[in-house]
């Protein structure tokens, strides 16, 4: 057995064990490594050069609807999350408190920010006077921290990154528009730079965020096991917030009213996602749009003679190139090229380019796509930069067209209750049924097998049938499934 073929076997198989394999793909990819801290990871910089690509494009389409900006504090006094009995009762089995300063105890203990509503709300009543101040729109980016008891690194840490907005508004429209329009932002985020497709919807009231009106959500098929991932939400909390915590304004005709706002959020479990969605056996495929490098030079030479001309060739071609992508070049000398190959094939890199002392000879590369592997094309150094940037579209493209295929393939029509216990103790994927609306159905599935309303979609059909559980007349078509 080779080098480098021991070092793709390493990786296990997602058929034999995919929570391992998920857990060995985040290590051996050095997107995060293992922290002192229980609970916790360390991201590694190929891991945050991700998030940070991530972040630049959600942080460019969130501020063209508007928002701006700012950042509040990581410590909440704990008389001002109680202010909300919702919010704090659906928060305290994950809140961490601060109770010392040094060596003195505080006067009142301080939460460690498990989302931001009870120390931005306060701000907002400070700032609101009048209608002309609103609408107040703000975003931060932060990380938070909720105690988790069986933490798995992105999808669920004690500490994540993420980024968080707050808005306030003079009418309930005015929410529920910014409250959908933020989750459409989301939803055009996830699919058009991550290539995963998501599923828009409504949760249920039990699935709600505690003190909101109505929650919003993006839902993602995951791969191997089939389970969800709620990639995104989005809340308009009406004015409940703005009467806890005495946000008013004086409207048009002089009278003072409660404002209404929205929070609205997406953390870095989304990475776990793009791991689980796009992954295979080999490791990563990571979408263009957001690779950290999205084309990697990898130099082949035999002969100390041929090792001078191959790298003036790769200098030149990375050079061309790094003005249109991201593109890097592995010249270590200390590695063969096909562990280097297994290597950027482990951490996803959409397009690899190979040069040799033929391509030399020939004024050519040798190009690789990571979701095609086997495939190979010759492309001439003139045609370069459009030859790779025209595979990096056609990688994005495959990627997202693959998700898709899985989640339809993996979506069924469900009419009979038995058929969803079957499939959810099989991990066949998503459910699609007809719900009555009745919280004792909902809670007795989720008893029984495990499995959530993910969402009720916002596509619903024009005749409802039999409720899966009951069968009375049912007034949703929803998504069960279990989930991260």
């Amino acid at each position: 057995m080779t080098t480098e073929r021991k070092y793709v076997e390493e990786l296990i198989e997602q058929e034999d064990d995919f929570d391992r394999w998920y857990v060995e793909v985040i290590q051996k990819a050095e997107l995060a490594d293992e922290s002192p801290v229980r609970g916790t990871r360390v991201i590694r910089p190929y891991g945050f050069a991700l998030w940070e690509n991530m972040q630049a494009e959600l942080d460019r389409r969130i501020k063209a609807t508007g928002v701006q900006n700012a950042y509040f504090p990581l410590f909440i006094p704990k008389s001002y999350l109680e202010r909300e009995a919702q919010h704090i009762q659906g928060f305290a089995p994950e809140v961490a408190w601060v109770t010392k300063g040094g060596d003195k105890e505080l006067e009142e203990p301080l939460a460690v920010r498990p989302t931001s509503e009870s120390i931005i709300c306060p701000m907002f009543a400070r700032w609101v006077q009048s209608y002309r101040d609103l609408p107040i729109l703000i975003n931060q980016w932060c990380s938070v921290v909720r105690w988790e008891e069986r933490p798995r690194a992105f999808l669920r840490t004690l500490e994540f990154l993420w980024q968080e907005g707050h808005t306030v508004h003079a009418t309930l429209e005015e929410a529920e528009e910014r409250a959908r329009l933020m989750l459409e932002v989301y939803r055009d985020f996830v699919e058009t730079e991550l290539a995963i497709p998501v599923i828009p919807g409504q949760k249920t009231e039990s699935e709600k965020f505690a003190g909101a009106l109505r929650t919003y959500t993006i839902e993602a098929m995951m791969g191997g096991k089939h389970w969800a991932l709620q990639s995104a939400t989005s809340h308009n909390l009406g004015d409940h917030f703005g009467r806890v915590f005495e946000i008013t304004f004086l409207d048009r005709e002089g009278k003072r009213r409660f404002a209404f706002n929205t929070s609205w959020g997406l953390s870095h479990r989304t990475i776990g996602a793009m791991v689980m969605v796009h992954g295979d056996d080999r490791g990563l495929k990571l979408p263009p749009r957001v690779a950290p490098i999205q084309v990697v030079i990898v130099p082949i030479w035999r002969k100390d003679e041929e090792r001078r001309q191959v790298e003036e060739a790769v200098e030149r071609v990375r050079t061309t190139l790094q003005r249109a992508v991201r593109v890097h070049a592995d010249l270590r000398d200390d590695k063969t090229p096909g562990w280097k190959f297994n290597d950027w094939d482990l951490k996803g890199v959409p397009i690899r380019l190979e040069i040799g002392p033929r391509d030399v000879a020939n004024d050519q590369v040798t190009l690789v796509r990571r979701d095609v592997l086997g495939q190979r094309q010759t492309v001439p150094v003139a045609n370069v930069v459009d030859a790779v940037q025209r595979e990096l579209d056609a990688v994005q493209a495959s990627l997202y067209r693959a998700a898709r295929e899985m989640l339809e393939r993996h979506t069924e029509d469900v009419r009979d209750y038995e058929r969803l216990k079957e499939r959810v103790a099989s991990n066949a994927g998503f459910n699609r049924a007809f719900w009555c609306g009745s919280a004792e159905c909902e809670a007795r599935v989720k008893a029984e097998t495990k499995a959530t309303i993910r969402c009720i979609p916002f596509e619903q059909p024009t005749e409802y049938e039999p409720c899966l559980v009951c069968g009375a007349l049912g007034r949703y078509q929803v998504i069960w499934a279990r989930a991260y």
